[in-house]
């Protein structure tokens, strides 16, 4: 069965149809949904089979960094430990489209970090269709960039994605255009900041 469509305003997001697309990710499914970088794939964090859905549509392996889209910088430091270091070029650059992989604290589940660096990605997008999602849901979504196997270009309409996975999610939200590109990923597992992909984020501090 094709997934449902709802189109949520991009600026003004209507609390009802957030509302609704909160009750399927607490209720186990899976949805895409856009966000400042590209459209996303999103389920609850305890959900074992969302995560499992999310590798075979992206032919993932174990050790694949899996992104908990957050709200705001508290709830983000709740799910990962952000050195001195680290803390004021975050803060800086969120929202925006960046990734941030970092040590996982306790409250992640196991089989959403890296396998041997415990690890994970995390992010504050500036899309308020994605923001106040996430508030509803009360907690991170755990998400992957909606890069298809084969592809180079992540997926950015919605008509699109009901195409390539209509029927392997449970939900698809239209709330005007994502971005195009992919997030900044930016390191800081190993001390110093590494820049491993070079998205929409601007870098260049990084250099």
């Amino acid at each position: 069965m094709n997934a449902k469509t709802v189109a949520i305003h991009p600026v003004d997001p209507q609390p009802r149809l957030i509302r609704q697309a909160a009750e399927v990710i607490r209720n186990g499914g899976l949805i895409a949904y856009p966000t400042d970088s590209c459209y996303a794939l999103g389920c609850s964090l305890g959900n074992k089979e969302g995560i499992e859905r999310i590798a075979r549509i992206r032919s993932l392996d174990s050790k694949h960094h899996y992104t908990l889209m957050c709200h705001e910088f508290s709830q983000l430091g709740q799910f990962v430990i952000v050195d001195n270091s680290a803390f004021r070029t975050i803060k800086s650059l969120i929202p925006g489209p960046y990734t941030f992989i970092m040590k996982a604290t306790k409250e992640v589940p196991r089989k959403m970090m890296h396998p041997k660096k415990n690890s994970v990605g995390a992010r504050i997008p500036e899309n308020a269709t994605a923001l106040a999602l996430v508030q509803e849901v009360g907690e991170p979504i755990l998400s992957s960039t909606l890069l298809l196997p084969g592809q180079e270009d992540p997926l950015t309409e919605p008509q699109d994605v009901a195409d390539a996975i209509g029927r392997d999610v449970d939900l698809i939200i239209e709330s005007g255009v994502p971005g195009t590109t992919p997030t900044s990923v930016i390191d800081y597992t190993e001390g110093a900041p590494i820049v491993r992909r070079e998205g929409a984020g601007d870098v260049s501090r990084f250099a």
